[in-house]
This record gives C-alpha cells, structure tokens and sequence, in this order.
C-alpha cells in the first residue's frame, strides 16, 4: 500500500493509465478480429473494408506505446497477405 503522497497519486494515476489501455488494446484486437471473421468468411470486399478501418487503429497503438512498431507492421503485413491470397 502506498504510503506517501506521491505514492498515492502515481498509483491513482497507474490505475487511469491500465484502464485506458485495456480499453485500447481491446479495442486494436476487436478490428483485427473482424478482418481474420471476413477472410475466413471468404469475403473480399468486407475483408478489404475491414484492413482498411483496422489500419488507423493498428497505427494509433503505436503512437501511444501500446505495441510496438514491428508487431504493428507485422499484422499489416500478414492480414494483407491473407487478403491478397483471397
């Protein structure tokens, strides 16, 4: 527990920050999500539709240090090899 302050605020902030990236993270892994539904689906158009909304958001955890850069770029790359393959 903390004891000080300071300790009290930075763990009052910890909180706010895991909550906001929960929420994120969960959110880049629902768009993901939905790309891999429309591939296995079988539908191109909504697959491409799909890399195309998911792409913003792959890019926006990035930017605020939720993934890396490599692991974003390495999703791209592969669910739009998934799509090219279609």
């Amino acid at each position: 527990m903390a004891n000080s302050r300071q300790a009290i605020k930075r763990a009052r902030q910890a909180e706010k920050h895991r909550q906001r990236n929960a929420s994120q993270r969960s959110s880049l892994r629902t768009s993901i999500r939905k790309v891999v539904a429309a591939i296995n689906a079988g539908n191109r158009d909504a697959a491409t539709q799909a890399f195309t909304s998911a792409v913003p958001v792959i890019d926006r955890a990035v930017g605020k240090g939720l993934i890396h850069a490599n692991k974003a770029d390495r999703h791209k790359r592969r669910l739009n090899q998934h799509i090219r393959g279609m």
